[in-house]
């Protein structure tokens, strides 16, 4: 069947190995783009750039985004509009990977490397989702413990119920679990423009925001915090999930038929990163007209946010909306989780485990550290987890962003779907920049630790 033909590939064109299995197969070509009219088409392929976005607003992102906005009101917004650029250049990359070579980034790496460097970049990326895995769990145990009052372990453990959601909407179909996630953002989208509403922001001041300013530089505590939101904005499993994903649209396979589906795959994966712009910045702008205004300038964990919004606002049922967001946010990123790692495992070392037994692992992987610590430690200890799941991501991060740069950079690989060369000159750039930046933040974590 068409839908499960392999890509394919060999020695003459710059693979090691010949694909054998399509990116997750069961999904794989599944929906028709073949739609008159273009804007008929954008929806069609609308899909795959939702599922990474959420990526881009999870619980690990809102931390660094209140604590950007309390401490020193609107200015770095200029640091999420570039971490967001970034993020669209590189999930474009993903994405042209996947629809031209017929492989995801995984599959890519397994088909180019020898298996000893395979092996450590499975075990890399394994790592990486599980500590993603891990910063939705405490989101979601926080949101649940703010909005019902449940003790965060028992939140933990809950959050491993949402495996019994995936399974139903993954033997729906591909686009039903697309409509949910898209659902989801929407209503964090609608949770935020309410918050900004009540906390009217300076209009003057966002606006400033955004455009860059020396003193973040000059400033250590705000080239801090800059750094924090720039190494947690692009993750590694969403890299690696895009890839895939886009291969769930049954385009022509040709060199016509993949030009097409590249550029809408760019445009759906643009449009969805600058909802998730809107999303970031919007957290920021509520910590910043809400705390920074009032003198509340050391907020950065989401309890004393939540806490604090009614009361400052003046507008009941502001902290709950805030609470609500945040599980939508959490719940939301478990569902591509969960894709995530199955797109890992396959890809790497060509297996297959059924979903549930794979969403089990994962989600086992991060609830037992998680309710270790809510036991022992209660909302302070998963706060501090909260961090230590950024500082993984980041460190697992360049071993997906160098590999996939140098893959689009490969005209053997690409064909005329090579990298330009000034596409090539900027994607360098900016994963080396990635790569210094969180190296930076790693040391410095490191040595707060240590203090």
């Amino acid at each position: 069947m068409e839908a499960h033909r392999a890509p394919s590939g060999g020695r003459g064109d710059g693979w090691r190995r010949t694909r054998t299995t399509p990116s997750l197969a069961e999904a794989y070509r599944t929906i028709d783009v073949h739609r008159a009219g273009w804007f008929r088409k954008l929806l069609a392929f609308a899909g795959p750039g939702y599922l990474v976005a959420v990526g881009y607003m999870d619980p690990g992102n809102w931390a660094t985004d209140l604590a950007g906005g309390s401490a020193f009101g609107y200015t770095l917004l200029s640091v999420i509009m570039l971490s967001n650029l970034m993020a669209i250049l590189l999930q474009g990359l993903a994405s042209k990977l996947g629809i031209v070579t017929g492989r995801d980034l995984a599959q890519a790496v397994r088909d180019s490397y020898s298996t000893p460097v395979v092996w450590l970049h499975w075990v890399l990326a394994e790592v990486a989702i599980a500590a993603c895995d891990l910063a939705e769990v405490i989101g979601s145990a926080i949101a649940l413990n703010l909005l019902f009052g449940l003790p965060l372990p028992v939140g933990v453990v809950l959050t491993a119920l949402d495996v019994l959601l995936v399974l139903a909407l993954q033997q729906k179909g591909f686009r039903y679990l697309e409509a949910v996630v898209i659902a989801l953002i929407a209503s964090i989208a609608v949770c935020f423009l309410f918050e900004i509403i009540v906390s009217k922001p300076e209009l003057a001041g966002v606006v400033r925001g955004f455009v860059p300013t020396a003193e973040i530089v000059r400033n250590p505590a705000m080239l801090y915090i800059a750094i924090g939101i720039l190494g947690a904005t692009v993750m590694p499993h969403n890299i690696y999930l895009h890839s895939s994903v886009v291969q769930t649209r049954k385009y022509e396979e040709t060199a016509e038929g993949k030009r097409e589906a590249v550029r809408f795959a760019f445009l759906d994966s643009t449009i969805a990163l600058m909802l998730a712009l809107f999303v970031n910045a919007s957290i920021l702008i509520v910590a910043a007209a809400t705390f920074h205004r009032t003198g509340h300038t050391e907020v950065a964990e989401i309890q004393d946010a939540y806490k604090l919004l009614t009361p400052l606002l003046g507008v009941t049922g502001a902290s709950g909306v805030f609470a609500l967001a945040l599980l939508a946010s959490g719940q939301n990123s478990t569902l591509t989780g969960t894709l995530a790692g199955q797109i890992v495992m396959e890809g790497f070392l060509n297996i297959r485990l059924r979903p549930w037994v794979r969403r089990l692992i994962t989600r086992a992987i991060a609830i037992v550290p998680a309710a270790i610590v809510a036991i022992l430690y209660g909302a302070s200890g998963t706060a501090r987890l909260l961090i230590l799941s950024q500082v993984i991501l980041s460190l697992q991060l360049s071993f997906a962003v160098f590999p996939l740069v140098r893959f689009t950079s490969d005209r053997r690989k690409m064909g005329e779907f090579v990298n330009a060369g000034w596409l090539r000159a900027l994607a360098w750039v900016v994963a080396w920049f990635i790569a210094l930046l969180n190296a930076w933040l790693l040391v410095q974590t490191v040595r707060g630790w240590l203090a």
